[in-house]
């Protein structure tokens, strides 16, 4: 066995006992244990770790440890620039897709509004959630640590805040999401993408009254619903605005099958 010291930095403390947080942390790590391995046994999952340092130097999450080690480990960087260093959290290429747990549906419809492809499913256990991670190449959103300490899941966010616009400001944020937000171009039900319709298509499927004053009309071919600008699209685009940072874009919030 070695003994190393680490030191977690920013919001990665919340995942410690209260009074490891803000030291140093000396500890026995078991016979060729990898930084990974002592970081998850100390309580913080390897996808929110940005970046880690081993005695001053970029580390990967497969570096045997050696006696003495001593090492700082990171959240993601906002205010510092952190480019020729080895970052260790990482997003999918090309558009990014996400699987929320049963935890987090608000969260997960929200996501779907900004136009995020988000499987959710309050049945889904954990093993379908890490399956459905695996095979598609999704980013795990959510409150279970243990769920994002499997050795499988290589994207995930744990999600802090408590009410679902919070925690869409929050995964914005953390993950860098305005620019690739596509607002009210999927379903809100079903996360199927919208297709826009004329007028005559909608005619025999919205009330007569919203036939008259509006203009826009999307469908999903999936369930079957209409979306238009209705009383609360106003709403919905100032919040998807705070949370993009910018305007929201067109669509609909309105529904009818």
């Amino acid at each position: 066995m070695v003994c190393a010291t680490f030191r977690f930095y920013g919001e990665l403390n919340d995942f410690l006992p209260r009074e490891r947080r803000g030291r140093a942390i000396t500890t026995q790590c078991a016979r060729m244990a990898t930084t990974k391995h002592m970081i998850e046994a100390l309580g913080v999952p390897h996808t929110e770790v940005e970046l880690v340092l081993v005695n001053g130097d970029s580390a990967g999450f497969d570096l045997l440890l050696e006696e003495g080690d001593r090492v700082a480990v990171y959240p993601q960087f906002t205010r510092f620039d952190v480019a020729g260093l080895a970052r260790l959290r990482m997003l999918p290429a090309g558009r990014i897709r996400f699987v929320a747990d049963a935890h987090l549906g608000g969260l997960a419809r929200l996501l779907r509004m900004a136009g995020f492809d988000t499987i959710y499913d309050n049945g889904l256990r954990d093993d379908q959630v890490e399956a459905l991670a695996v095979e598609e190449d999704r980013v795990v959103l959510t409150r279970d640590r243990d769920l994002l300490k499997r050795r499988t899941i290589a994207y995930g966010c744990y999600v802090r805040a408590l009410k679902s616009q919070a925690q869409l400001q929050e995964v914005f944020g953390r993950l860098g999401l305005a620019g690739r937000a596509r607002p009210f171009s999927r379903c809100l039900h079903c996360n199927a993408p919208l297709r826009r319709i004329d007028k005559a298509q909608a005619a025999s499927r919205v009330p007569p009254r919203i036939l008259e004053t509006q203009d826009d009309f999307r469908t999903c071919e999936v369930c079957g619903r209409v979306y238009w600008k209705g009383s609360h699209w106003q709403r919905m685009s100032g919040m998807l605005g705070r949370a993009v940072g910018g305007d929201s874009g067109d669509g609909g919030a309105e529904t009818l099958r």
